[in-house]
This record gives C-alpha cells, structure tokens and sequence, in this order.
C-alpha cells in the first residue's frame, strides 16, 4: 500500500483514524510506504524510514534509531548519515 500525505488535509481525529488502518494493514502483514512530513507520525508507525533530501535517498534507518531532531538533521543535511 502507497500513501502519499494521506493526513495532511484531516482533522486531528481523521488522522488519527489513518494511522490506525495503517496499523491494521501493517499487522496483517501487507507492507506499507507512507510519504509524510508529519514526523510524529512517521516515529508512530513505521518500521524503517528512509530519509530523502532534494529527491535524493539519504539513509534508511531502524524506527529505534530515529528522533525527531536525527530525522530533521539528516532531511536539511545538518547531520550526515
């Protein structure tokens, strides 16, 4: 499944909604690219993140290894990964 923003014209209780069947359709085992600019969102759901930055790949790293300030560090290349 690809979702491209698919919160970011939603409330905060449609988002919410969103994001749970993501996790509904994640835990049935059906893999899920989420593009978003919502880094909570992103630290809340995913299992890997890949960074880009001008359209170009950055890293993929494990959702424990990622903060909200890594995450901006690695996305405005402030931090090198």
């Amino acid at each position: 499944m690809l979702l491209d923003e698919p919160t970011a014209a939603l409330g905060v209780e449609q988002q919410r909604e969103v994001l749970n069947i993501i996790d509904r359709v994640r835990a049935k085992g059906i893999a899920s690219i989420l593009v978003s600019h919502q880094l909570p969102h992103v630290l809340e759901i995913a299992d890997r993140i890949a960074v880009l930055r001008r359209g170009r790949l950055v890293t993929v790293i494990a959702r424990e290894d990622a903060t909200t300030e890594r995450l901006v560090g690695l996305i405005t290349g402030l931090e090198v990964s």
